[in-house]
């Protein structure tokens, strides 16, 4: 108690975006990245702090295009770093110096972010006892390249655009996420949470709906010693000692056995989880939640209908992922790019809402504490971002006799591929050309001849 009050004291609130990056973004952060760079023999234009500093900024900053955007990242990140070589100037070669980057380190800077939120929100990072994570999934649609296409594939109705896949664990109480998993879009979010296990803190509790509903990943959850609260469906097959019916059951212990796990030369041995009957208090059906903890005094009824409550801070944050950082459609159209672009947008909708939680952190272990909006804390940072942007040299009228159309003439078609789901293009068909006869010959024959 008394370290996480130390810790809670040694914040101070910032004056600039730049002193709030500081509290997550630290050198030894970046030199734990730069350990997954590799060498080069010189030093390259694009750093690797700019870089990703530019990269954050791009998915806060507003603009119509990536080149507007950029203008702005360039701007802010110059006034951060007074005494940095400045980096490139175009966005064309911020694109090309992003392609470079390895994935492992953009992962080591998650990383060394997730090292931050432990020590800066630890007043308000248990509930309970536990360290509820809310566990789920979402699509994001691609642009239709050739590239994305071969590589991403599809994901639902033939002709549908290329997607990424991305399961998330998201803090239930804060809203913050803290580790993710990016695939195709046909990727299995049981795999994903699979590999998030290593990355799970202390006393964690994975809190997850019906799609995560199955034996091998319960089984691999209770191996690894991880709680788990996920809601049941129809498909669920439970077995009690006692017989209780399912109208008068409650609250007890049973055995988690799928038909098809004891059946057969593959038998298995049925997980013994506890059942648990939340009933709404405004009508509606029940909910029926399973987790392997046992014992009622750590995680009772009440307790568990609270977790599943909070589970909705986990849509709310793919809200914000997709709608109020616009990541809808990912913009970028190869695929080192668009893995970057996606990872990218996810530390900065991870800072986004630290720094926003972090503002709002309780001063004693315990408390309250309110909810940040997301799109209030955004707002804040876009006015950083502009006054940060340096004044243009040339005055206004010299910037609109400047605004010229591209003249460079045109040597490829304007429709390179066929799209799918899109009615082909059908040009207009040449008119008709007759000849003549020799009735509509008299007949101009007539009119010429005609009297006026």
């Amino acid at each position: 108690m008394a370290q996480q009050q130390t810790a809670c004291r040694g914040v101070t609130r910032p004056r600039t975006l730049r002193d709030s990056l500081r509290n997550f973004l630290t050198p030894a952060l970046f030199k734990q990245a730069h350990s997954a760079c590799p060498r080069r023999r010189r030093p390259p234009r694009w750093a690797l702090q700019p870089l990703v500093l530019v990269l954050l900024c791009l998915t806060w900053a507003n603009g119509d295009s990536t080149a507007e955007r950029f203008e702005t990242a360039k701007g802010f990140v110059a006034a951060c770093l007074p005494k940095r070589r400045r980096p490139g100037r175009t966005v064309q070669g911020f694109h090309q110096a992003l392609a470079r980057l390895p994935l492992p380190v953009l992962r080591a800077v998650a990383s060394g972010v997730r090292a931050a939120l432990l020590r800066w929100l630890a007043p308000c990072w248990h509930v309970a006892g536990f360290v509820p994570l809310g566990c789920d999934g979402t699509r994001l649609e691609c642009p239709r390249s050739a590239a994305l296409e071969r590589h991403l594939g599809q994901a639902g109705k033939p002709g549908a655009a290329p997607t990424l896949w991305l399961t998330a664990l998201v803090h239930l109480r804060l809203g913050v996420p803290w580790a993710w998993r990016w695939g195709q879009g046909t990727a299995s979010e049981r795999a994903h949470l699979r590999q998030l296990l290593p990355q799970l803190p202390p006393e964690a509790l994975v809190v997850a709906d019906a799609g995560y509903v199955g034996y091998d990943l319960l089984r691999t959850l209770r191996q690894q010693r991880v709680s788990f609260l996920i809601r049941m469906s129809c498909q669920a097959t439970f077995y009690s000692e006692r017989g209780t019916r399912v109208e008068r059951f409650r609250d007890g212990r049973v055995y988690y056995w799928p038909p098809a796990k004891h059946k057969g030369s593959s038998a298995c041995l049925p997980l013994p989880v506890r059942l648990l009957r939340v009933r709404p208090a405004k009508g509606g059906r029940d909910v029926w939640l399973a987790t392997n903890v046992l014992d009622k005094k750590r995680l009772s009824l009440a307790q568990a209908a609270r977790f599943y409550r909070l589970r909705w801070e986990s849509e709310g944050f793919f809200r914000t992922y997709k709608r109020t950082l616009a990541k809808v459609k990912l913009q970028s159209r190869t695929v080192r790019l668009v893995h970057r672009e996606a990872e990218g947008a996810m530390l900065a909708a991870q800072l986004l809402l630290a720094q926003g939680a972090l503002a709002l952190r309780p001063r004693t272990a315990g408390a309250a504490t309110p909810a940040c909006s997301a799109r209030k804390v955004l707002v804040a940072i876009r006015e950083e971002l502009q006054a940060a942007r340096p004044r243009r040299p040339k005055a206004f009228g010299a910037r609109l006799a400047a605004a010229r159309r591209e003249q460079r003439p045109r040597r490829s078609a304007k429709e390179k591929r066929v799209w799918p789901r899109r009615a082909p293009h059908q040009p207009p068909k040449p008119p008709r050309l007759l000849t003549l006869g020799p009735e509509e010959k008299a007949r101009i024959l007539r009119h010429q001849t005609a009297p006026d």
